[in-house]
């Protein structure tokens, strides 16, 4: 049995914190796990900032809705499905991910949780787990899965080292200099075979 672990942002869609970056203008917004590894420290500093400018949930609610999958997602998603099982392991909110998830046509997600108060404003975030994406894929193969994965960022790399085959997927080179023997996929095309590959190889 195989499953096939996929990051959501960078992978799938656009990056949502970019979108409200975009949106009102605040660049620090735009950094993502693929400048900042540590995600704590991340959401520590979007949870500050949003705080500072006055912006509630509903604006990157707002964001997330003004978002499309990336060209050929759905398509890659729907042809993936049919040869394995599979599951978006992702640091997104299950509260931002929803609009988006609509659009690849409600694949399984395994994410987080923002904390919301009375008044519309981010007060926090819960974590699935400690760990989560690499717990994920030790969960997967607790059940006899073999498990192939992909991501794009510093906080995919524990998922992509857990996983039994993966590969980067248009990662900036910052990230694949720190993680060289990761192999890199820069096409839903080059993804495609290298997901064909695996279940070949670990059949």
């Amino acid at each position: 049995m195989h499953i096939a672990c996929l990051d959501f942002e960078g992978v799938l869609v656009p990056e949502i914190w970019v979108g409200l970056a975009e949106r009102t203008g605040v660049e620090a917004l735009r950094a993502t796990t693929r400048e900042i590894p540590d995600y704590h420290e991340l959401m520590t500093m979007r949870l500050r900032i949003m705080t500072e400018r006055g912006l509630k949930f509903a604006d990157i609610l707002s964001a997330a809705e003004g978002l499309e999958p990336l060209p050929g997602a759905r398509e890659f998603l729907d042809w993936l499905r049919t040869e394995y099982q599979v599951a978006i392991v992702s640091d997104t909110f299950y509260e931002l991910a929803l609009p988006l998830l609509r659009k690849l046509g409600y694949p399984m997600m395994l994410c987080h949780r923002l904390s919301v108060g009375a008044d519309g404003a981010l007060t926090g975030y819960r974590l699935r787990q400690p760990d989560p994406k690499r717990q994920s894929v030790r969960g997967f193969k607790s059940l006899q899965y073999k498990v192939v994965a992909t991501g794009d960022s510093y906080n995919d790399v524990p998922m992509l080292q857990e996983a039994d085959r993966s590969w980067f997927f248009c990662p900036p080179d910052n990230v694949v200099s720190d993680h060289p023997g990761i192999a890199v996929a820069r096409s839903y095309a080059e993804l495609k075979a290298a997901f064909t590959q695996a279940k070949r190889d670990l059949d």
